[in-house]
């Protein structure tokens, strides 16, 4: 999310609105419908641990996108993809019809993940968006400014940190962009 909205794009997310009597489904799809560009993570498709189920929304997702940019014309042919996943060929145990698609892999590594992340989201912006090169280091570190200077902020507004950990991501979002018009400052 930092990443899109760093290189100039507006992310959209199911979550940016928390009207519980919005159908969720229904706001997925008309994001679907309006985005040019989409990333999905099929990391959440296998369980981590014994007793945890899998979850299936984002090849669900991936599913009406795909759809979408098959049959719903009005340009929609031209909708580009970015399908990422922690291991490169796992996803093809449980959705094997994307066995054909280019998938990047960000690894299981918690320190690296991350980061691999942020590069795979850049090279796809700039081969795909022609978004102006920025270097992903260089993204990963004014991510960490960021993380920095919003974490002192609301420290200062008088929340824990167990409460920041749980804002929506609706608000962390508005407070990229907020950082972001202010110069990023440190």
């Amino acid at each position: 999310m930092f990443c899109v909205a760093y290189l100039g794009l507006r992310p959209r997310l199911a979550s940016e609105r928390n009207d519980s009597g919005e159908n969720r489904l229904e706001k997925i799809r008309s994001l679907i419908e309006c985005s040019k560009y989409s990333i999905h993570d099929l990391s959440r498709c296998q369980a981590k641990k014994k007793g945890e189920h899998f979850r299936l929304n984002m090849p669900f997702e991936l599913g009406i996108d795909f759809g979408c940019r098959q049959y719903f014309g009005e340009g929609r042919d031209q909708k580009k993809f970015l399908i990422l996943e922690e291991k490169r060929y796992r996803f093809q145990a449980a959705l094997s019809d994307i066995s054909g698609c280019d998938i990047e892999a960000y690894g299981a590594d918690d320190q690296k993940a991350p980061q691999n992340a942020v590069k795979h989201v850049r090279n796809w912006l700039v081969s795909e968006a022609g978004i102006a090169p920025v270097a992903a280091r260089r993204i990963w570190g004014k991510y960490s400014d960021f993380q920095e200077w919003y974490w002192e902020k609301k420290l200062a507004e008088g929340a824990d940190e167990e409460e920041i950990r749980q804002y929506p991501t609706s608000e962390l979002l508005a407070e990229i962009f907020n950082w972001l018009a202010k110069g990023e400052p440190v």
